[in-house]
């Protein structure tokens, strides 16, 4: 930490400063200036609040060096981390690598015949990945519900069928076993990624996992939350940015775009990106698709059914069938450009 003493603060506000750093088992460095006193500690400062300073008597400013994530960040791993599905009619499948994946599929379950159509469609497009959500709390959290084992079976059964591998969502810690029993990855939500007891478990699960930056939180924070799970012993942790809640109301939410390319600078972890939640409309999707993929992301998810007017669910986010083939068509070709395959 970084800690610079007011102008005119005295001998004795400085001491006190440097004790208590001492008392914490940090190394102090004193360098005073002509207006200045400033303070470098070494130590634990991941585990120190910088604000316990601030309110000091004499102290101007503090500062963290150190971010208060590690397993995330590019210090523990100057490589990429490249993620391997692989297995079944799928094959194989890399993420974070030279290739860019899509992972679609419905909004929600609504049956076995609307699955398998929404699993075709997704295979039509190229998505290598398949995915369907509970029913979202657009009212109260008490709506707010992950497939359950009956729509996950179901679920398996059509990427199976399609040759794609099963991203399932899971929302609370005591059914990560249920999940990882039937999906290849473990999709935690965004109103979930500060749900530390469901990290912790999914740090314990031996399939990768999906990580969704909250609508308000900041990438240190999603950095932060993926390091509980990586703390875990589960080192296969994807990012995705799917849209904040900002000032703005003609769509449901705003793609962090720019979030993408800090999130590559700052982590060796791969970054995908979900414009269809972003936007919650479907015309606005694709071009925040390919400007997701133009700004590096590993990988696109997208909500796709072959009849959106009859979706029980966000069915206005829901890509045509038409719309969505012509998205993956651009999306390949945007890919091909930047030296990528999709």
């Amino acid at each position: 930490m970084i800690i610079i003493m007011e102008k005119g603060a005295t001998e004795e506000q400085i001491e006190a400063v440097i004790e208590k750093l001492i008392g914490l088992d940090f190394n102090v460095h004193r360098s005073t200036g002509e207006v200045h006193t400033v303070l470098g500690a070494v130590g634990p400062a991941e585990l120190v609040d910088p604000d316990e300073f601030k309110v000091m008597p004499g102290v101007m400013e503090c500062h963290r060096v150190m971010t208060p994530y590690q397993r995330a960040g590019r210090a523990a791993k100057a490589e990429r981390t490249v993620i391997r599905l692989a297995g079944g009619r799928a094959g194989e499948v890399e993420i974070g690598g030279s290739r860019v994946v899509m992972m679609a599929g419905p909004g929600s379950v609504e049956g076995e015949q609307q699955l398998f159509r929404c699993a075709e469609l997704a295979a039509r497009g190229g998505a290598k990945l398949f995915r369907a959500g509970g029913l979202r709390a657009h009212l109260s959290p008490l709506h707010l519900a992950a497939p359950d084992a009956e729509s996950l079976r179901l679920m398996r059964r059509a990427a199976d069928t399609f040759g794609m591998f099963l991203a399932g969502e899971v929302t609370e810690a005591s059914r990560v076993p249920a999940v990882e029993e039937h999906a290849d990855v473990l999709l935690i939500g965004s109103r979930n990624m500060q749900n530390y007891p469901l990290l912790r478990a999914a740090g314990r699960a031996g399939k990768p996992v999906l990580l969704k930056r909250g609508a308000a939180a900041t990438v240190q924070e999603l950095l932060v939350s993926a390091d509980m799970i990586l703390d875990g012993g589960n080192e296969a942790v994807m990012l995705c940015e799917r849209g904040l809640r900002t000032y703005g109301s003609y769509t449901k939410n705003t793609l962090d775009v720019t979030a993408i390319p800090v999130l590559h600078k700052l982590s060796h972890l791969p970054v995908l990106a979900d414009p269809c939640r972003a936007a919650g409309r479907r015309d606005l999707a694709p071009p925040l698709a390919a400007a997701a993929l133009a700004a590096g992301a590993d990988g696109v998810l997208l909500d796709v059914h072959p009849d959106p007017s009859k979706v029980l669910a966000e069915g206005a986010q829901s890509l045509e069938p038409e719309q969505f083939l012509e998205l993956a068509r651009q999306l390949k070709a945007l890919a091909a450009a930047m030296g990528r395959s999709f």
